[in-house]
């Protein structure tokens, strides 16, 4: 398997301050350099990154940068995310829009994957026909993605209806997407990574890992919480999975590389058992 880090280490997530008034333009973006952070990834060892589809969107009209950055840090773009509501009818065609976007975006600066997130927690609650919403946008975003040459996969997220371990279930029997495992968000979402990666194997498509403790609600770098990743990796050699690993970390209290760097060392040992 090979290993990637994903450049929201530096900066943070941040959307884009024109989605308050235009849906259609409401990217996520790290907010800091991802160059900076292609750089750091590199040198902590890492051969592929991911990045939120608002930083391939700032480069847009000047992509020669961006993508001189990757070859200089020899770094391949493996995924690329995106997300939206998708239970508001209304707004629906405009965020599908942002998401084609998105995936021609990742399809012109080289990434294979597209990375989904989203299912909004409305002021009231879920309401009945939530769910059957968010899979049928799913649905339209796998087709979506599929025209750019994309695989694209779905990632439970804490804030979204899809959190716990009961609702992904759900969501996994009304839409054709497949699974990306992220296994702090599954974690503090009241699920056992392992058993859900066993459970959803045939659904496969992508891997994030992070750590979580369950004493502070911190994601933290790989070997610094509860998760246990000896089960997980076996999880998903199991599932016939043997691609990218996903290394991620929303934020951290300190520099950026070096929490890389600590995840690297960590998962080395685990991939050498």
């Amino acid at each position: 398997m090979k290993i990637g880090y994903s450049t929201i280490t530096w900066g943070g997530v941040v959307g884009h301050p024109a989605g308050v008034t235009s849906v259609k333009d409401l990217f996520y973006r790290s907010n800091g350099d991802v160059r900076h952070g292609f750089s750091d990834i590199s040198l902590a060892g890492y051969d592929g990154t991911e990045v939120f589809d608002g930083n391939l969107a700032e480069f847009a009209d000047r992509p020669e940068e961006l993508l001189e950055a990757l070859k200089k840090a020899n770094l391949e773009l493996v995924s690329v995310y995106t997300g939206a509501n998708f239970i508001y009818d209304d707004i629906l065609e405009d965020e599908l829009h942002k998401v084609s976007q998105a995936a021609q975006l990742a399809a012109n600066f080289g990434a294979r994957r597209l990375v989904v997130g989203g299912g909004a927690v409305r002021s009231a609650g879920e309401r009945p026909d939530d769910m059957a919403k968010l899979g049928a946008a799913l649905d339209r975003v796998v087709d979506i993605a599929s025209s750019f040459g994309l695989e694209s996969s779905y990632h439970p997220h804490l804030g979204t209806i899809v959190e716990s371990p009961e609702a992904l279930e759900r969501l996994m029997n009304v839409s054709k997407i497949q699974f990306c495992p992220d296994t702090a968000h599954l974690t503090a979402g009241g699920g056992n990574a392992v058993e859900l990666i066993e459970k959803h194997a045939d659904r496969l498509a992508h891997v994030h890992l992070k750590d979580f403790k369950y004493a502070t609600s911190e994601f933290l770098p790989l070997g610094q919480g509860d998760i246990d990743f000896p089960g997980v990796l076996a999880a998903v050699r199991s599932s016939g999975y043997d691609s990218w690993l996903m290394v991620e970390l929303d934020s951290y209290d300190g520099d950026p590389r070096e929490a890389a760097v600590m995840s690297k060392k960590y998962l080395d040992e685990l991939l050498a058992n």
